[in-house]
């Protein structure tokens, strides 16, 4: 055989080599790939469930999951031809980073949430919040990409159209302002994966925004070499992570920092008392009168609910160590309710009740008197949640109905919502005892 004859046998045989061993690590990460989207799947469906009512979002979160799942499996039987890069760069890992944040977290509401907001020109846009909890207080954008890349986007070394992160903060910032919770900004929390750079890190927090993740090193670099490295670079996603006159050092993390588990929030300390929630405090049902059985149907499934579930120690908590106001007219007309259906205990129940509030003058705000009237909003209702908001007062209420419709006008309102309770003290000489449950023999 010829010397060239030789190498050309030796060059196929190191290349087939080289493919087989490609290959195996090709199908090594997809079938780490398939049972880490198989888990994601299992966790996401735990997380929906997490929160009476369902978190909103979840089943658009494991949408998504098993989107990722259905490719790789199509990857997996070669009906998809896919290289190992982009493999590692799927959105699973997005998906992945979102997950994690969101159980990483208390009381939370929602994830992949869309608010609308408008920017600094005055025109309306959307940005999607990977995960919102803290009951709202806080926003989480969860980040997978690798510190090297995200350096190099902030200095304009990305791809064409490219989003810095410290350019999605300023649109955080911005949306968050417009979407106060309980008449504070939502606090935000930029989540990490791969890690951030030093720079940015402390950019970012300059702005306000707290960061969670590996905060790794910028080491110094020779520019000569920089310019070199940087023009054989063929993506932004390359370990190259080339900064002015410096480069990102993964392995060097200078802090880890982790979720809080609690993040404190600004707690409003001014509630404003709704008609509904006036006659649900001092309601008989609120008070053992829910044994019965009344000759109203809606009565019998009040009481009902209540068995079910007590309403006042609710009601009685949140209320607890706040200042408590009710406009004029909501005073007058549950006053006015009282003297015509109400007993004689709910009738002393609304005595002391009534000293402990702050009785102030109707005084709505402007975004409420721009509510327009309908079937679910009425000018007494735009009254007392629009004081309530002059107040900067969170309004208990049993009214969900307006709520819905304000917030379908485009005016949400800060509001703590119960079940309500109707006066029914009157009602019970003409109701019966619930029957009793008849005990199994198995649990004599």
């Amino acid at each position: 055989m010829s010397l060239k004859s030789s190498l050309k046998l030796g060059l196929t045989c190191r290349n087939e080599i080289t493919d087989n061993a490609a290959s195996m690590s090709v199908h090594s990460l997809l079938y780490d790939r398939i049972v880490i989207a198989k888990e994601l799947i299992k966790r996401a469906e735990a997380l929906s469930k997490s929160r009476a009512g369902g978190v909103e979002g979840g089943a658009k979160l494991c949408s998504k999951l098993r989107a990722e799942l259905k490719f790789l499996q199509k990857v997996e039987v070669g009906k998809v031809a896919i290289k190992e890069s982009h493999l590692k760069s799927t959105n699973l890992t997005h998906l992945q980073a979102i997950l994690e944040s969101a159980e990483s977290l208390e009381d939370v509401v929602s994830v992949l949430h869309v608010f609308s907001y408008k920017d600094q020109f005055g025109e309306k846009q959307t940005i999607v919040v990977d995960v919102v909890a803290n009951d709202g207080h806080t926003w989480v954008k969860a980040v997978g990409r690798k510190a090297e890349a995200l350096h190099n986007i902030w200095l304009g070394r990305g791809q064409y159209g490219d989003k810095s992160i410290i350019e999605q903060a300023e649109d955080y910032l911005q949306a968050s302002h417009q979407q106060p919770v309980q008449y504070s900004s939502p606090h935000i929390i930029f989540a990490f994966y791969n890690g951030i750079s030093c720079p940015m890190a402390e950019k970012l927090k300059q702005m306000g925004i707290s960061v969670r993740g590996d905060i790794v090193a910028v080491n110094a670099f020779d520019e000569t070499v920089q310019e070199e490295t940087l023009s054989g670079s063929e993506s932004d996603d390359d370990a190259t992570g080339l900064l002015r006159g410096g480069i990102v050092d993964r392995e060097n993390i200078v802090a880890s920092v982790a979720f809080p588990r609690e993040v404190k929030v600004e707690v409003c300390k001014r509630v404003n008392l709704d008609i509904t929630t006036l006659i649900t405090y001092v309601s008989a049902l609120s008070h053992g009168g829910c044994y019965l059985v009344f000759k109203e149907k809606v009565l019998t499934e009040q009481a009902a609910q209540e068995r079910k579930e007590k309403v006042l120690p609710m009601l009685n908590s949140f209320m607890e160590e706040k200042e408590l106001f009710a406009c004029e007219s909501a005073v007058r007309d549950f006053q006015a309710i009282l003297k015509t259906l109400g007993g004689p205990k709910e009738r002393e129940r609304a005595t002391s009740l009534i000293k402990r509030i702050t009785v102030v003058p109707d005084q709505p705000s402007e975004r409420a008197l721009k509510l327009e009237v309908s079937s679910k909003i009425n000018l007494r209702s735009v009254s007392i949640f629009g004081t309530g908001d002059n107040l900067k007062a969170i309004t208990m209420t049993a009214n969900s109905g307006f709520v819905r419709a304000a917030n379908n006008q485009g005016v949400k309102f800060s509001v703590f919502i119960h079940q309500p309770r109707a006066l029914t003290e009157s009602k019970e000489s003409s109701a019966t005892p619930v029957p009793k449950q008849p005990v199994s023999p198995d649990r004599l």
